[in-house]
């Protein structure tokens, strides 16, 4: 799909779409200590999503659904991004970070060598909805130490297009706008991006990234294919292809995903990712014995 050589806020747009490769639909399911939740990105599709390993949407305004949240639990090896689209979530973890996350806002945490916490509502009714983003790390940073930020709704930069499309840029570069965060290795890309009815967005990607759109209001069109509500669509690795467009016939919201593969192997066991067994072996023994999550 070709579009306008037009640039958009100053910077070049899209030459050829990215199509959709498969549309893919959550698997209900429940974490934590029953937090009812769509498992979209699933451990089948981690080696193709290299390096994202999972994604979870969460959303209801039943109290029973979310509230007792996620007690204290481990992780080590990936990082962990957690976005509130509604609702307050309390976290606490065992090197002595604590914050509060709320409305719009991003909790990135770098589980590393080893961390334990928990996340816990802090409502008593009302929406709770958001996602959260497994991110894995190399091989050469699994074993780092631990590292947490909070960011507020207007900590996160944020941007409109001439069409009206309102782009926040929780990791990598949309525009010229920089993001939140920015990671060397798995290079991420995390846009929420919010399209009135009748808009077109564009964003370049770089050729060798993996890349998904989770449309979670509306529905849009990416190169004349249809991706309904509470869909992910996955997007080919066209060589050609230098980013992705998306039009809405009516208002839509999606976040829109991409990375660089790591190209290692993925070896799960629950909340620890590694790169081998016996490293996973260790990760156990570690949290049996009390290693896991200690401060240096």
């Amino acid at each position: 799909m070709s579009t306008s050589n037009t640039p958009l806020n100053g910077h070049p747009c899209v030459n050829m779409s990215r199509t959709v490769e498969r549309l893919v639909t959550g698997q209900a399911t429940s974490d934590g200590a029953g937090v009812k939740l769509s498992r979209i990105l699933t451990q089948d599709l981690q080696h193709r999503l290299d390096p994202f390993l999972m994604l979870d949407a969460f959303g209801s305004d039943k109290p029973d659904d979310y509230i007792a949240g996620f007690p204290d639990h481990p992780h080590r090896g990936f990082e962990t991004v957690t976005y509130m689209i509604a609702g307050r979530m309390l976290h606490r973890d065992s090197a002595g970070n604590e914050g509060l996350l709320q409305n719009g806002g991003v909790q990135w945490m770098t589980a590393g060598q080893g961390v334990i916490h928990s996340e816990i509502p802090q409502q008593a009714d009302g929406v709770m909805e958001g996602f959260q983003l497994w991110l894995n790390l190399h091989s050469s940073e699994k074993m780092n130490v631990p590292w947490y930020r909070d960011f507020q709704n207007d900590q996160l930069p944020q941007f409109q297009t001439p069409h009206g499309v309102a782009v926040t840029v929780i990791a990598g570069t949309s525009h010229g706008v920089q993001g939140a965060v920015s990671r060397s290795i798995t290079q991420p890309i995390y846009l929420d991006v919010h399209m009135p009815e009748g808009s077109r967005f564009e964003q370049t990607l770089p050729a060798g990234h993996n890349a998904f759109v989770y449309v979670y209001r509306g529905d849009v069109r990416i190169a004349g294919q249809a991706v309904p509500v509470q869909r992910m669509a996955i997007l080919a690795n066209t060589p050609q292809a230098d980013g992705v467009v998306i039009e809405a016939s009516a208002d839509a919201k999606l976040i829109l995903v991409a990375g660089k593969p790591l190209k290692e192997p993925i070896v799960q066991y629950g909340p620890f990712v590694m790169n081998t067994k016996e490293e996973i072996y260790q990760a156990l023994a570690d949290f049996r014995d009390g290693r896991l999550g200690e401060k240096a």
